[in-house]
């Protein structure tokens, strides 16, 4: 079991446990570490983490884990084509006996959401998580209801040309802080999933390790990891990189670079630091900016090959 709750626990107890959580998802999803780290960033940012990628290869299962890992409550929905945004965020029902609406909260209400598959849902359905991942509440019939915090979704999503697949929105993209793959593991890693306990077994004898509270203060400890003015510059080079390429559409917002900023924070305590480097900013930005740019269809160069040239031409000061 979580340990109790502690008020002002000590920073070093706090970064001791966050260690402790990432260690124990880097045991059941072998050879993934810089995603495991990444996923761990979107959460101590207060956003929320993507993981697209071939089914077969642990999206579930890691998103599993990190919810086991950070304690509280959590709750698993797996997107199809005929689901309703009410199957998400939940519904008002008449009460006959006492003549008014009562509200069933839908699974949407947990500390930690996976939302499986999540573009195997129709648009309509995927926008029902929009005000949730944005403002940590969903309005029913007028009312608004507030979402349990720390709130966290993790979400997976299949390449968007197989079948069955409805691409997200700008807009939904842009709620998910940093996104990730998983992709094949090693020749080495494979043949140890081959030989060990299957993976359930694992995540069966889980224990969480942090809870809601002890979240909470980690969250506001990455929020005050120092940033200096050259990691800043670099920062804004970065960031006015994306609006400068020739082949973007629209480059990163004022939004992404705030967003970059706190990545970077995040990662940076992840490593044990309490100041950020160039190299935070530098592992963070392909997460974050991936997904964000969408490049000229003539230019014959995707998001993610951007990303790379932006990093290549921008030095640090």
């Amino acid at each position: 079991m979580s340990k109790p709750a502690a008020r002002n626990a000590p920073v070093s107890e706090l970064t001791d446990e966050l260690a402790a959580a990432v260690a124990a998802v880097n045991e059941v999803i072998l050879d993934k570490a810089e995603a495991v780290d990444l996923a761990f960033c979107a959460l101590l940012a207060g956003g929320h983490l993507l993981i697209e990628d071939l089914p077969g290869v642990g999206k579930t299962t890691m998103a599993h884990a990190m919810a086991i890992a950070l304690g509280g409550s959590w709750q698993r929905i797996q997107f199809t084509s005929d689901m309703l945004p009410a199957d998400i965020t939940g519904v008002s029902v008449y009460r006959r006996d006492e003549e008014q609406f009562e509200f069933h909260h839908g699974p949407v209400f947990a500390n930690v959401v996976l939302a499986d598959e999540i573009n195997r849902a129709t648009p309509r359905t995927q926008s029902a998580l929009l005000e949730a991942m944005a403002e940590g509440q969903v309005t029913v019939d007028g009312k608004t209801h507030a979402l349990p915090a720390p709130f966290f979704v993790i979400a997976t999503q299949n390449p968007t040309d197989l079948v069955g697949t409805y691409p997200l929105p700008d807009s939904q993209l842009d709620r998910f802080l940093l996104r990730t793959r998983l992709g094949y593991p090693s020749a080495e890693e494979e043949r140890q999933l081959l030989i060990q306990r299957d993976r359930r077994d694992l995540l069966a004898e889980m224990k969480p390790i942090l809870d809601p509270a002890r979240l909470a203060e980690l969250i506001a400890i990455a929020r005050n990891v120092h940033l200096s003015e050259p990691v800043l510059d670099y920062i804004q080079a970065l960031v006015e990189g994306s609006r400068n390429h020739a082949a973007v559409v629209n480059g990163l917002s004022p939004r992404a670079a705030l967003a970059l900023a706190q990545s970077a924070r995040a990662h940076a305590l992840i490593q044990g630091q309490d100041f950020c480097l160039p190299d935070n900013v530098r592992t963070v930005f392909p997460a974050l900016a991936g997904h964000r740019l969408q490049t000229l269809p003539e230019s014959g160069i995707g998001g993610d090959a951007v990303v790379q040239e932006i990093i290549d031409a921008t030095a640090v000061a």
